[in-house]
């Protein structure tokens, strides 16, 4: 017997053990390639999502809440705000952000990341969800804007009249000042104002904020001698007032109206 004829069944050995671990390799890519396909198939990019729980989930809840409510943010689980905000000023707030505030623009045409289809999903998906068509008349309800060219709507520019009705309306919660009460946090604070819009601050006089217990315009108004809810002048006299507490240097001058915020 020679050496080739003792290392032959060794080589073949080794060879069959090298084919059967590329089998076994092969094998395993399939299998990985199988998996990645079905993965795949599953995979949403992110401009092709239509389900308004998945965009609520990923783009309002974080500031909003979960459930459209007890977020940082005003809620949106809210008929009385779904009966006083057109669509065209909704679809507005959502693609163009609010100025002076937190929120941003989702628009791709304003920097943001959605589609103009998937806005038009999400403002349907809330108003559906949590609006309700028997909130109240329309026609009675404030303006969510206020009617800048009307005389209603507008303030008095008169600081202690703005001030006497803050104190009947909101200071049992808020204090007379706005300093802040048992109830509720201070109002008279420059560093909450500079966060939130004059829009921003009309709609919660209006709406309230029912999942923290503050009473909406209805309420407040409750608490003046006549017992009717607040008008869209008295609206805009509290947020004038609020608006004049923004700059503590400049309380006593005439509030500025800056309703151009969304």
């Amino acid at each position: 017997m020679n050496v080739n004829s003792r290392t032959l069944p060794d080589s073949r050995r080794i060879i069959g053990l090298c084919c059967a671990l590329a089998a076994v390799a092969l094998a395993v890519m399939a299998l990985a390639g199988c998996g990645r396909r079905e993965a795949l198939k599953h995979f949403e990019r992110p401009g092709e999502i239509r389900d308004f729980v998945k965009l609520f989930a990923q783009n309002c809840s974080g500031c909003h809440g979960a459930d459209g409510k007890f977020g940082p943010a005003p809620p949106l689980n809210d008929s009385l705000f779904l009966a006083i905000i057109p669509d065209a000023e909704f679809t507005r707030v959502v693609s163009q952000g609010r100025t002076s505030t937190l929120m941003p623009a989702f628009s791709r045409g304003s920097g943001g990341t959605l589609t103009d289809e998937q806005i038009a999903i999400l403002v349907r998906g809330v108003r559906s969800k949590w609006g309700k068509a028997d909130v109240a008349d329309a026609a009675s309800l404030p303006a969510y804007v206020a009617p800048g060219d009307a005389a209603e709507g507008q303030s008095s520019k008169n600081h202690e009249t703005a001030l006497q009705l803050f104190g009947l309306a909101c200071g049992n919660c808020h204090g007379a000042q706005g300093q802040g009460g048992k109830e509720a946090g201070a109002l008279h604070d420059a560093a909450f104002l500079s966060l939130i819009s004059d829009q921003a601050l009309r709609r919660i006089v209006i709406t309230g904020r029912a999942d923290l217990g503050m009473p909406d315009f209805r309420r407040l108004g409750a608490m003046l001698p006549d017992g009717k809810p607040l008008s869209n002048q008295q609206i805009a006299e509290v947020v004038a007032l609020l608006a004049s507490w923004r700059h503590p240097m400049d309380s006593h001058k005439e509030p500025t109206d800056q309703a151009g915020g969304l």
